[in-house]
C-alpha cells in the first residue's frame, strides 16, 4: 500500500479529526485488531455480534496509532497510549469504502469488476491469470468480496500495480451498487443469473436487477466508453436487456455471441478443452480446471484480456496456469481415495456442474457424491433440492449421500433409479458411518453451502 496522509483520510471519509497524533500518515488499513501494527489505520466496525470499538486497546497495544471510529464514547484517553489520531464518522463501513475508492483513484490501474450468481471467484482468478501475462495484476484477497473485504483488498495494491480484477458479491439489493460505486470499473463482467440469494431477492428477475447494478458505474479510461461483458443466456443476459452507455460483449454457445464456444471436451477432473471463435478466428483452448461450465468462465477471461491488449497466445498461456482460490473443484488425495473438494459454497447450478465433473471423470473405483444443504433458496428450496437429486439420478454415478435438513429432498429426487441413495440428517451420523461408504480407488465429490461446513466431511474421508 502507498502511504496516505491523515489529512487525505479525513477529507476522503468526510470525517472529523477528534484527536491529532504524532503520525502524519498511514501505510496499512486493518479491521482486525490482532493484525494491527505500527503505521496502520484501525477501522472499528460494529457488527451483529461484535463491536470493533471493544478492540481499540488491542490495536493500540500492537502499535497502531490511527483510529477510524463511529462511537465517540469509546475513544481512548488522550494520553493513555501517547499521541494518536482519532477520526470520527457516522458509519465506519461506509467510510472504509469511501477511503478505498479514493485510494484506488490515486493508482493508475485498469479496473475490472466481476459479479454473477455462480463462478465469480473462478472468473476473477482466470482474468487475473490472463492479465498477469501482460500486467502486474492484483485481485481480491481470498474470497473478500463484500463491503468490508473488497475495500481491504484494495489497500493491498500500490503504485506498482497496473491492473486489478475485483469480485463483487451480494445477498441483497444495493450491495453491488455500492461496491461498483467504490471501484468505478472500466470493465464489468457478469457470469450468469442463477438462483443464489433468491430468498432475499424474490425472483431471478430480482437477481438480474441486482447484478446489473454493476453497469451503472462502468466508465472507460480517459473518457472512452467502458465495456460490459456477459455470458449470454437468451433470457436475462441479452443485448437488449444489458444495453447502456458502454460497449457490450457477449460470450456464449448460441452461435450469435461475440465469442462463440463450441466442441467442448470434458476430461473430468483433468480439465476441459474447447473451441473459441472471435472475429472469424477459431482457437483451441485447454484449461486445467474441471467442469464444462469453465469453458464460459475462461472465455469471459479471454474477452477481458483482448480488450486490455493481451494477445490470444498470451491468454492461453495464462489460462494454462490457472489455480482457483479455495475449495472449488479442488482435487485432494487421501491414502486410497481421491476427493473433489467443492465445499466452498453451493447453489443449484454449481451443484449440477460439480455432479457433471464427477460423472465425467475417469476412475477405476466407485463414484460417490456427498451433497449437503443449499441455503438462501427461500420458497424454492424444496423444489431446487429435489431437482438436483433428479439430475444426479441420470448421471454415471454409483452412490449419492445427502446430508442435512433440506438435503432430504435431494435424496427423494434421486431415489427410484439405479443410483444408490442414502440420507443422513446430521454430518456427525454420516461421519460415524463413513467406513461403510469409502473404499480403495473411490472418487468422492463433497459439496454443500458454506454454512454446512462440508470440509469436515472431507477431513474425515482423508483418513481412509
Amino acid at each position: 500500500m502507498n502511504r496516505i496522509t491523515i489529512e487525505e483520510i479525513v477529507k476522503a471519509v468526510n470525517g472529523s479529526l477528534l484527536q491529532q497524533g504524532s503520525e502524519s500518515y498511514i501505510d496499512g488499513v486493518k479491521q482486525d485488531s490482532r493484525e494491527c501494527e505500527a503505521g496502520d489505520l484501525f477501522v472499528a466496525i460494529k457488527g451483529d455480534n461484535l463491536d470493533g470499538h471493544t478492540y481499540i486497546p488491542q490495536a493500540l497495544e500492537n502499535g497502531c496509532r490511527t483510529l477510524l471510529i463511529s462511537d465517540e464514547s469509546r475513544m481512548p484517553e488522550e494520553n493513555t497510549y501517547g499521541g494518536i489520531n482519532v477520526i470520527k464518522v457516522n458509519d465506519t463501513v461506509y467510510a472504509l469504502g469511501e477511503l478505498a475508492g479514493y485510494y484506488l483513484g490515486t493508482l493508475n490501474v485498469k479496473k475490472v469488476a466481476v459479479t454473477g450468481s455462480v463462478g465469480k471467484t473462478s472468473v476473477r482468478d482466470m482474468i487475473y491469470y490472463v492479465l498477469s501475462e501482460k500486467y502486474n495484476c492484483g485481485r481480491n484477497m481470498k474470497n473478500y468480496n463484500n463491503l468490508i473485504g473488497l475495500p481491504l483488498s484494495i489497500f493491498c495494491f500500490d503504485s506498482s500495480t497496473e491492473a486489478v480484477v475485483l469480485e463483487m458479491g451480494m445477498d441483497r439489493t444495493g450491495e453491488i451498487d455500492r461496491l461498483a460505486e467504490i471501484v468505478k470499473p472500466h470493465i464489468g463482467v457478469i457470469t450468469n443469473i442463477g438462483m443464489a440469494h433468491i430468498e432475499n431477492l424474490g425472483s431471478r428477475h430480482g437477481i438480474f436487477r441486482a447484478k446489473m447494478e454493476i453497469a451503472k458505474h462502468i466508465k472507460g479510461e480517459d473518457g472512452k466508453r467502458g465495456t460490459l461483458i456477459y455470458a449470454a443466456d437468451d433470457e436475462f443476459l441479452t443485448r437488449e436487456t444489458t444495453v447502456g452507455p458502454y460497449n457490450q460483449i457477449s460470450v456464449g454457445k448460441d452461435g450469435k455471441s461475440d465469442y462463440i464456444i463450441s466442441s467442448i471436451d470434458d476430461f473430468g477432473i483433468e480439465g476441459i478443452q474447447f473451441s473459441l471463435e472471435h472475429n472469424e478466428e477459431i482457437r483451441k483452448i485447454k484449461v486445467p480446471v474441471p467442469g464444462m461450465h469453465n469453458a464460459v468462465n475462461s472465455s469471459l477471461a479471454v474477452a477481458v484480456g483482448n480488450i486490455l491488449g493481451v494477445t490470444a497466445e498470451a491468454a492461453e498461456k495464462g489460462l494454462a496456469k490457472v489455480e482457483l482460490t479455495g475449495s472449488r473443484l479442488k482435487i485432494v488425495s487421501g491414502k486410497s481415495v481421491r476427493i473433489i473438494d467443492d465445499t466452498y459454497n453451493a447453489s443449484p447450478d454449481s451443484m449440477k456442474s460439480a455432479l457433471k465433473v464427477l460423472a465425467g471423470s475417469r476412475n477405476s473405483g466407485r463414484k460417490t457424491a456427498i451433497l449437503g444443504d443449499m441455503y438462501e433458496l427461500g420458497a424454492e428450496s424444496s423444489r431446487q433440492h429435489f431437482g438436483v437429486g433428479v439430475f444426479a439420478g441420470n448421471l454415471d454415478i454409483d452412490t449419492l449421500i445427502a446430508v442435512g435438513e433440506a438435503a432430504k429432498h435431494i435424496a427423494e429426487g434421486a431415489s427410484g433409479g439405479s443410483l444408490k441413495t442414502l440420507y443422513y440428517k446430521s454430518k456427525d451420523d454420516l461421519i460415524n458411518d463413513m467406513d461403510q461408504f469409502v473404499g480403495s480407488g473411490d472418487l468422492i465429490l463433497v459439496k454443500g453451502s458454506r454454512g454446512m461446513r462440508m470440509e469436515q466431511i472431507v477431513e474425515s474421508i482423508l483418513k481412509y
